[in-house]
């Protein structure tokens, strides 16, 4: 395995100068200069796999990356990192290197650039007086974010940050596992229990062994290796030792223990007004690894008239610490990382205490990784969504890789608790198959696809990389003891049947009609859909029937709980590569990486945006094998899986609109699309969202949660009428003009120009919104407009009836349009008993541009492909070219600001209403009255106008997740 390292850094060395000369490296400059290897070190030829060598190299030199985006608040903040500060640096040229022999030069340049970013956004370590910088990262789930801290860090200890805190999750084995990375990418040795033993020498410390340069360590790489009392009662630090690094648990004692020690052992001044101990010599940087668990409080802190916090508030116990901690430095520097900032927006920016001092929200920047083009994230699975698609509301662009499962009990009803793994069973459940103790066909399936995918691997020569299957169906660990016993004999039968030969028939019919059916048609649709580089080699059955049985033999099945004797170490594996079934719960859930999960089983549900998203152990790097991967899973956690995907989307997009006209992360108010059974985040991390003061500067809204009540629907029908009525004749089939002499034709519609808003605020004042719309209120819209028009904004409005290709006709004053269809939404169940219609989409960017002439809408669609093509994780394309239509946010944009470079005039006045009569037929009404849906784009403003928004008290029990015993 050293040999073909050992090639593939040289080779690599040879292309990246190619690079630096602005010379594209071909394929054939790869196969050129592995040739060029082989002869300058003839034994390779006989110990080193070429064609493995040469898959390798065209990974790295054919991946490509985009640009961060950034929000920044400045305030008081001095600018200061240069390349003189960077002179004689050691600890991140060093891990640089390591990374060059296994990532792609792109990746790594571009986490040396947001590195220096980040660095740069935080205070020099040497300025004088006292400073407190506060900073959220946020990336792709399982997409590298610890690679991107270890650089930060070590540019850190470069600058001569002393003290290095990284909270690393909840649990001891994520604790460990962050400190083995850390140990490689920046100690440079590995940390013992023993501090008299020699240490040993790893990653950067094989290619710097300096020890005047060696970091000191504090916590260990051992299970039980977190911060103690033993360890802190012979722990002194003085200023001019190298810097420290403490790798610790997010839990209660263990922080506690490092504040005593901070406060009675480091701290060198006490504050006379306070009398709180101080740190003052040694400046600090704490990382926060999945910053959005246990960090954010979730108590309810009160806000007097004047917005002031109530000083006597007592925050809850891992929030507390880690701000009393960074209390106790003068000069501290704090940086959260997260793929799921859900919770960490709605930490109130005033939120304060006099013991602990600023809540953690991100006040000096919030920074949006891109991830790159080899990463399968939750675009690239679940597909696009809706946002630029059709009418239908279908998903797009999803990869055929989930499978739907059904048979896990014995009823769909929620409430039943017979079967296998029934919803709501208990803990000490007992999984059986109609009263057999054995696992369910389904998980037979995975089981002997994770087998298969093995053996795929091994043939294209990545045998001696690890392979992993998650299981996840259970919170308790009683019960997943249960199924890893039930899985073992499944594996164990299998292995038997596959050796001896006897049974070996219906197992291999059974593998070969997976194959046939599923593996084969697959491969060759991932295949069609990638470029060549990506494409893989698809195999005879033959070749793959030949290695199943050694293989199975190579498999292991593991428990990873609280409980469990097993880990993960595949640091043990090196060279050889685990083949492991893991079997788990909330520490399989969130931050622990799984390496080549190939296979997941996945049953147990949360029903909020970040806890779900945090469970997608699927995403990730999986090149050469992505077509072997599967999730298996249930409809309804797929359906929810795609609307995270469209919400997180939302997301980054807002952030990219409010870092094009220069906001602040004070001013970022996430507006993240409601689903009517999927909370956003926890209740009560919500807290501060109870009553929200909002802006639908930019925003679109979209009414997805109707009425289902005649009663209703008629007084929005007459509401419809009268605005109708009230305007001029309209256009008929309004037509836009497009590039190439081509036009955008609405046929059937209708559409009106320079509508005042009274028209407009009378339509909404009179139109019902659904409760369970929480984004979208009738009465929200109205003082929201009504505020702008008095400041002279939103006065002119354009007005647009959409009509559909049902042949039920809509009498709206007097008027005929064809109904709209939209099927309900099957994610969201018990419409008819709750009274309501939901749909997953209304309108899309097309409908959004009714309004915008040829030379707006080109500006529009520069600033989305500007926009997409910086970050290939989400979906965008090295060719910008690709995207042929602008989205929502850049149609928004441009409305209301122009673009002075092509003289696009702004119109922060011309607000777009757009009504869609839709179809009662195609919502299942056992009436005949339309449901009028309405969508309104509001243009980019510059103005601070808000109202208030509050938000309801929705119900919230166990149902929405929590709760566990690991």
């Amino acid at each position: 395995m050293h040999e073909i390292e050992d090639l593939v850094s040289l080779v690599q060395q040879k292309l990246s100068r190619l690079k630096r000369d602005n010379h594209p490296v071909t394929r054939e400059d790869i196969v050129a200069a592995v040739d060029r290897a082989f002869e300058w070190e003839p034994s390779w030829k006989t110990t080193v796999d070429r064609d493995l060598a040469l898959r390798i190299l065209v990974e790295r030199n054919s991946v490509w990356i985009g640009e961060e985006k950034v929000l920044e608040g400045n305030d008081d903040h001095v600018a200061w990192l240069n390349a003189t500060v960077k002179t004689g640096w050691r600890y991140w040229p060093r891990y640089r290197l390591l990374l060059g022999s296994r990532m792609a030069d792109t990746t790594i340049d571009s986490l040396d650039r947001v590195t220096d970013r980040t660095l740069g956004l935080l205070e020099n370590p040497a300025r004088d007086g006292a400073w407190d910088r506060r900073g959220l990262i946020v990336g792709h789930v399982q997409s590298g974010k610890t690679s991107n801290y270890a650089g930060l860090i070590c540019k850190a200890a470069d600058a001569g940050y002393k003290i290095i805190i990284v909270l690393a999750g909840m649990h001891k084995n994520l604790r460990s596992q962050t400190q083995m990375r850390l140990d490689e990418g920046f100690l440079g040795y590995e940390t013992s229990p023993s501090r008299e033993e020699q240490p040993r020498h790893i990653g950067v410390g094989l290619l710097d062994p300096d020890q005047s340069i060696r970091p000191n360590y504090v916590t260990n790489r051992a299970d039980n290796g977190d911060f103690s009392t033993k360890v802190a009662q012979h722990l002194g630090i003085t200023p001019d030792q190298r810097p420290w690094l403490f790798v610790v648990k997010k839990h209660k004692t263990v922080l506690t223990r490092l504040l005593e020690w901070i406060e009675n052992r480091v701290a060198d001044i006490t504050e006379q007004a306070s009398g709180k101990k101080m740190v003052t010599r040694l400046p600090l940087l704490l990382i926060d690894d999945e910053a959005d668990n246990a960090s954010v409080d979730t108590g309810q802190q009160a806000f007097d008239a004047e917005g002031k916090p109530d000083p006597e508030h007592e925050p809850k116990a891992i929030n507390s610490l880690i701000r009393r901690i960074l209390r106790a430095f003068s000069r501290s520097a704090f940086v959260g990382y997260t793929a799921t900032p859900f919770a960490n927006i709605f930490i109130h920016e005033r939120g304060r205490t006099d013991e602990e001092g600023d809540d953690l929200f991100p006040r000096s920047f919030i920074i949006n990784l891109p991830g790159p083009s080899n990463y399968a994230g939750p675009v690239r699975i679940f597909g696009a969504g809706t946002r630029d698609s059709g009418d239908d509301g279908d998903a797009e662009g999803g990869l055929p890789l989930i499978r739907e499962i059904d048979d896990f009990a014995d009823s769909d009803d929620e409430d039943e608790r017979e079967g296998w793994m029934p919803l709501r069973h208990p803990n000490g459940h007992m999984p059986l198959v109609h009263g057999e103790d054995t696992i369910p066909d389904s998980l037979k399936e995975a089981v002997l696809s994770f087998v298969t995918g093995c053996a795929v691997r091994q043939l294209r020569r990545q045998g001696q990389e690890h392979c992993s299957m998650l299981i996840h169906v259970t919170r308790y660990n009683s019960v997943q003891d249960e199924v890893c016993r039930q899985v073992n004999t499944f594996l164990l039968e299998v292995r038997q049947r596959l050796r001896r030969g006897i049974g070996a028939q219906e197992i291999l019919q059974q593998c070969e009609e997976l194959w046939r059916t599923d593996f084969v048609p697959t491969t060759t649709h991932i295949n069609a859909v990638s470029s060549p580089d990506e494409q893989v080699e698809l195999l005879s059955w033959e070749s793959v029937r030949a290695i199943l049985a050694d293989v199975a033999e190579d498999i292991h099945v593991r428990t990873i709980n609280g409980t469990a004797g097993d880990v993960l170490d595949y640091s043990a594996h090196q060279g050889a590569g685990l083949k492991v079934i893991a079997i788990g719960g909330d520490k399989l859930a969130r931050g622990l990486t799984l390496e080549g999960l190939t296979v997941s089983y996945f049953l147990r549900a949360s029903k909020m945006y970040d806890t779900l998203m945090q469970m997608g152990r699927w995403f990730g790097y999986r090149h050469g094998y992505l077509d072997m991967c599967r999730l298996y899973t249930t409809g309804e956690l797929e359906s929810w899986f795609r609307h995270i995907t469209e919400a997180s989307e939302e997301l980054r997009e807002e952030f990219d609109h409010m870092v094009s006209i220069g906001g602040t992360p004070k001013d970022y108010g996430l507006r993240v699309r409601s689903h009517p059974v999927l909370m956003v985040t926890s209740r009560v991390k919500m807290r501060t969202a109870r009553k929200l003061s909002l802006s639908y500067s930019g925003e679109l809204v979209e009414t997805t949660v109707l009425h289902r009540d005649r009663a209703v629907l008629e007084r929005n029908l007459a509401a419809t009428s009268r605005l109708v009525e009230g305007l001029d004749a309209p256009e008929r089939d309004p037509e836009q003009a497009r590039p190439d002499g081509k036009c955008a034709t609405w046929a059937g519609s209708l559409l009106w120009r320079d509508v005042a808003a009274e028209h407009v605020i009378s339509f909404l004042g009179g139109y019902g919104t659904h409760e369970g719309a929480y984004k979208v209120n009738s009465q929200m819209l109205t003082e929201f407009i009504d505020k702008m028009s008095r400041q002279g904004e939103l006065t002119s409005w354009t007005v647009a009836v959409l009509a559909g290709r049902s042949e039920t006709p809509v009498n709206l004053g007097g008027l005929s349009v064809k109904a709209v269809e939209r099927a309900p939404d099957g994610r969201a169940e018990n419409q008819e008993r709750d009274g309501r219609y939901v749909i997953r989409r209304l309108l899309s960017p097309r409908d959004e541009a009714i309004d915008l002439d040829l030379d707006a809408w080109a500006a529009a669609l520069e600033q989305t492909r500007r926009a997409w093509a910086s970050d290939p994780a989400r979906g965008g394309r090295k060719n910008a070219d690709e995207i042929t239509d602008p989205n929502g946010p850049a149609i928004r944009y441009i409305r209301g600001r122009g673009h002075p470079e092509t003289r696009v005039l702004p119109h922060p006045e011309r607000g777009l209403l757009l009504i869609y009569p839709l179809d009662p037929k195609t919502a299942g009404l056992d009436h005949a009255v339309p449901v009028i849906a309405a969508g309104v784009s509001f243009p980019a403003t510059t103005l601070r106008t808000k109202v208030e928004y509050a938000v309801n008290n929705v119900y919230w029990d166990q149902e929405y997740g929590g709760g566990g015993n690991e």
